[in-house]
């Protein structure tokens, strides 16, 4: 099966909506985008961010994390009533010529999981065999994956609590330099605009990235399910219709 990934548009225009919504909001009341641009703000919000996340995760799962977030924008192909025609197709084959005529196909198998499971079946597996062994693949997967999407979930977590931090610090200044007038303006600046950086990295971008990487990491791990139970029946000699209707049974 071809698992190419296509562009999410409507993650593509989800962001640029939030951020078109708050840019609008603030030229609506009179403000400035550039009263939002604070150097130093972004750093203490963005740094304090990542180095809490890069000490509470594994360099592995940290990497992995970083590496899930192209799945955001363009996430695996998943069709799963493709999935079912091309399961129902080996039934037919396995039907017609036994399981060793489902061979020739393995040479066509992109997907390594796809690949594995119907070697299994072609080499004469037991159908319990093969379920257990892919089932430990599917947990392998879904494990190591919803690692890496805690990573944006622990990160809209520390967020909003380094904003605070930035806040307090800016707020910090202004103490400082109460004699002084003109050094006000920018600690204020900073206290304000790290919090809203705080708030806004948050839950305009960590953590729907998170939960977008989840459900992403949902659909992969259903699609792996589905080639499974057609294995399976392969296995055990269903009929293809049978299969089919099994199959359509994970289709929400």
């Amino acid at each position: 099966m071809d698992r190419i990934a296509r562009m999410d548009v409507v993650s593509i225009l989800g962001l640029v909506l939030s951020l078109a919504a708050i840019l609008g909001g603030q030229l609506l009341e009179g403000g400035h985008i550039g009263s939002l641009l604070q150097v130093t703000a972004f750093i203490i919000v963005a740094g304090g961010t990542i180095g809490a996340i890069m000490l509470q995760s594994s360099p592995a799962v940290f990497l992995r994390g970083a590496k899930m977030v192209k799945w955001v924008f363009k996430p695996p192909l998943a069709e799963p009533e493709q999935l079912i025609q091309q399961v129902v197709g080996w039934s037919n084959t396995a039907r017609k010529g036994g399981l060793l005529a489902l061979e020739p196909l393995l040479a066509e198998m992109t997907d390594p999981f796809m690949r594995k499971g119907l070697q299994m079946l072609v080499d004469g597996a037991e159908p319990e065999m093969l379920r257990e062994a892919l089932d430990l693949e599917i947990a392998s997967f879904e494990e190591h994956h919803r690692q890496g999407a805690k990573v944006w979930e622990s990160a809209g977590g520390y967020a909003p609590t380094i904003g605070i931090i930035g806040a307090v610090m800016g707020l910090i200044h202004v103490m400082e330099n109460l004699s002084e007038p003109a050094k006000l303006g920018g600690g204020i600046a900073v206290a304000f605009v790290a919090t809203i950086y705080g708030v806004g990295f948050a839950n305009l971008l960590f953590l729907p990235v998170a939960n977008k990487l989840k459900a992403v990491v949902g659909l992969e791990v259903t699609m792996r399910e589905m080639t499974i139970e057609g294995l399976v029946s392969i296995a055990n000699g269903e009929n293809p219709r049978a299969i089919e209707n099994k199959l359509q049974g994970f289709i929400v």
